[in-house]
């Protein structure tokens, strides 16, 4: 296969793990076959080194302005994307449309959204910016819970280490699962995580409750998957009618307490796969599947993958 160029965007106070992360996963690519698959290069507005939001300074390779037309282009986010150069802005505009692949990570989605090339589409990014990106860009369709999206020649990406994930989607896309694994496993990440996973843990998706009785509901769910975790039994818990908790739940947490039990279920037999070897039949009783069934599909469902197959990539 001939190499592909890949062109890194680079800006003054840029996020510098958007931009390394990706590059990891590209170069790897290259010392995992052994050749150039990818002719990697970063480029600033002038080619002037840029100052990292951490204080790292980085040389670009080049100018933009002399840039070769990449096959897939890396837009990184961070602070710099805030109030972006115009200029920088007018070149994404005049020449991301002639790329067939391009790429952000996590508010680098700003820049995208600003230069138009996100009307339309359906898109993720940081957690804390999706709100801001959907107020600012009304014609793009912001989804806040998958960890990266592929919408066409345009693809988006969550927050920092996401990058990682989706740059790791493209090179198994053009070089294989094989290669793309044996990167994973060099930089000691999960390969690969799809893009449907969300952002956040169960826990951290869900607001904590007010009330101090729906709490202990909460902590309930997480420290006693294998549980009967029914409305009618969570609601006895909270010494409330199964109407009158299910409300009060969804009010204080912003998710249903099905979805909540789902979520948590989830999350445990996920660490459960990670962390023991305990079978697949015993993690579906302990988390509360009863089957295993029940429990591949809940993974299929919100993974798309299998535990089996969770467990072997992890």
């Amino acid at each position: 296969m001939q190499n592909r160029r890949v062109l890194v965007v680079l800006f003054d106070s840029v996020q510098s793990l958007d931009v390394t992360g990706p590059l990891e996963a590209f170069t790897g690519a290259n010392n995992v076959r052994g050749e150039r698959a990818y002719d990697i290069a970063t480029a600033s507005l002038g080619g002037a080194p840029v100052r990292t939001s951490s204080g790292l300074t980085l040389v670009p390779d080049l100018d933009l302005a002399r840039a070769k037309r990449p096959h897939t282009l890396v837009v990184p986010g961070g602070q710099g994307t805030r109030k972006p150069d115009p200029d920088l802005v007018a070149w994404l505009r005049r020449r991301a449309p002639r790329v067939p692949r391009v790429m952000s990570v996590c508010t680098g989605a700003f820049l995208l959204a600003e230069a138009g090339l996100l009307a339309g589409r359906r898109v993720t990014t940081h957690w804390n910016q999706c709100a801001n990106l959907a107020t600012r860009y009304p014609d793009v369709e912001v989804d806040p819970d998958p960890i990266y999206i592929r919408d066409g020649a345009v693809s988006t990406s969550a927050g920092v280490t996401c990058g990682i994930d989706l740059a790791l989607a493209l090179v198994e896309e053009d070089h294989g699962r094989d290669v793309a694994l044996t990167i994973a496993r060099h930089l000691v990440m999960f390969l690969r995580r799809p893009g449907n996973q969300t952002q956040f843990s169960a826990q951290l998706q869900a607001q904590v409750a007010h009330r101090p009785t729906l709490r202990d509901v909460q902590k309930r769910i997480a420290d006693h998957p294998e549980a009967d975790l029914s409305v009618a039994a969570l609601a006895r818990c909270a010494s409330l009618s199964p109407r009158q908790f299910a409300r009060a739940f969804a009010a204080e947490t912003g998710t249903t307490p099905g979805r909540y039990v789902d979520n948590s279920r989830l999350e445990t037999a996920r660490r459960l796969l990670e962390d023991t070897a305990d079978g697949i039949e015993q993690i579906s009783r302990s988390c509360g599947y009863h089957t295993p069934e029940a429990m591949r599909r809940a993974f299929q469902r919100t993974l798309g993958v299998s535990p089996a197959e969770y467990r072997r990539r992890f």
